[in-house]
């Protein structure tokens, strides 16, 4: 794996309750890829409205956060529900290689996509060697 993104010591997918907040948290599952220029971190957030997810970046940690609200479903009477009304959130640390100013991020189908290009001092160049 690229050094430029890396894991914050979390286990992924734990269901926690935390002392400090009365809805449960999720790790959600996360893939970190490199593409060319760029590292790619895809997160799944199954049942999170886009409005609801937060990305921040702050001393080299990217959070990402969303909301799960339960859904009212007429005429539905559960039988057996793994996801109930809570948060996703997960953390990475980010290398200065990374041009924070152009990281993007879109949402579809239940997956972040967040695209962290490298800074242009961080990617690889050719090097052409003159006569002496």
């Amino acid at each position: 794996m690229s050094s430029d993104v890396s894991t914050r010591n979390e286990d992924t997918n734990v269901t926690r309750i935390d002392e400090r907040r009365p809805r449960r948290i999720y790790r959600p599952a996360t893939d970190i890829f490199e593409i060319d220029d760029k590292v790619v971190l895809e997160t799944e957030m199954p049942g999170v409205n886009r409005d609801t997810i937060d990305i921040t970046l702050e001393n080299r940690v990217l959070t990402i956060r969303g909301e799960l609200k339960e859904r009212p479903r007429q005429g539905w009477r559960p039988v057996y529900a793994e996801y109930g009304e809570g948060d996703y959130e997960r953390s990475f640390s980010v290398s200065e290689e990374i041009d924070q100013d152009k990281i993007d991020a879109s949402f579809k189908n239940g997956v972040l996509r967040i695209e962290l290009p490298k800074a242009e001092t961080a990617k690889a160049r050719k090097i052409s060697v003159n006569a002496a």
